[in-house]
């Protein structure tokens, strides 16, 4: 009976892994080995905001909030519910989870990702204007995409 690699038997002591029992859906304009390892970070995470999905929805929602709709400046919204779905109707938002999710991948799907976000960023910044009161307005002024004017809330 012919020997069994020590491979072979770690394999079977481990069992599968999250992200092989599923196949994860590519993320439009990314390779799949960098949908694959965003679909790692995002079954590994422990942030609440981090699901499977989340990066792919972020990017969604960044580039319809940049579709051109005129020529005056856009303005965010507030959204009126914090949790993981309504979070979204603020477009500052996706780039919190975009930038967690950024800090969480390996080099090579980091700079991929990297660079679509920071055409969606050049965008925003050109689309936007700066509010002066953002340090006394925002929870995290610290975050430049947070320093923008925002119209109020979502819906009204």
């Amino acid at each position: 009976m012919p020997r069994r690699r020590p491979g072979a038997l770690r394999a079977e002591q481990c069992g599968p892994r999250i992200w092989e029992d599923l196949s994860p859906d590519r993320i439009h304009g990314l390779s799949a080995r960098a949908s694959l390892a965003i679909h790692r970070v995002e079954w590994l995470s422990g942030d609440y905001y981090i699901y499977p999905g989340s990066t792919e929805r972020a990017l969604r929602r960044y580039q319809e909030f940049l579709a051109p709709q005129g020529r005056g400046p856009l303005y965010p919204r507030y959204a009126q519910c914090s949790c993981r779905g309504c979070s979204f109707d603020d477009v500052r938002h996706a780039p919190d989870v975009l930038e967690q999710v950024l800090q969480e991948l390996p080099a090579r799907p980091r700079a991929e990702l990297k660079r679509q976000v920071a055409s969606l960023d050049a965008a925003y910044l050109k689309s936007t204007l700066p509010d002066p009161f953002a340090r006394h307005r925002q929870w995290r002024s610290d975050l430049w995409w947070r320093r923008r004017l925002a119209d109020g809330e979502e819906g009204g």
